[in-house]
């Protein structure tokens, strides 16, 4: 069986927009307002040197809040997968929740996949034969961490700036400054 790197995108992957008009830091919502994080490549790449797949776990609401349109939700996201693999980053899957239980757009309530839900990282598990006890869960909230908690993984907390109003009360295994450091701690 493999072992599986599941990461959440925004804040760990890539910047945090902030939008004044509901005063948050959140996901990008257009192509123009992605940010890779700098320097985020090379700590991809040595995770899979080391023997890791990389699945990115990531929930993007925006849609169903009634912010932005789904297309463009899509193209960012196809965007991040662009940037990646353009820098030599093979991410083996990639899962997006589009829904959220406060949704304004009919089909996009309440569902099984948003993390907290463990779902996407069992659906990954089952898909691509990696064995959740031997994987981790990275991410800069506490739905991340309930997420890979819940799916049976080790967890870590990447301790992004602007993410410190979304991180819970649930105790990650490590905590981490960033991916670079993570990486360097799982070996």
């Amino acid at each position: 069986m493999n072992r599986g790197l599941f990461l959440d995108r925004d804040g760990v992957i890539n910047e945090l927009v902030f939008y004044p008009s509901h005063g948050e830091w959140e996901s990008p919502r257009s192509v123009e307002e992605l940010r890779m994080l700098p320097g985020i490549e090379s700590p991809l790449r040595e995770a899979i040197r080391r023997g890791w797949l990389l699945f990115l776990i990531t929930n993007q609401p925006s849609y169903a809040k009634g912010k932005c349109s789904l297309e463009s939700l899509q193209q960012v996201h196809e965007r991040v997968l662009e940037r990646l693999g353009e820098a030599g980053v093979v991410i083996t899957g990639s899962f997006v929740c589009y829904h959220h239980p406060d949704s304004q757009i009919p089909g996009f309530g309440p569902c099984q996949c948003r993390k907290p839900s463990p779902h996407l990282l069992r659906e990954a598990a089952a898909r691509y034969d990696v064995d959740l006890t031997k994987s981790w869960m990275a991410g800069d909230s506490g739905t991340d961490i309930e997420a890979g908690r819940s799916a049976g993984c080790r967890t870590a907390l990447i301790e992004y700036e602007h993410s410190e109003a979304r991180r819970g009360t649930v105790r990650p295994d490590l905590v981490c400054a960033d991916l670079a450091e993570l990486v360097q701690k799982i070996a």
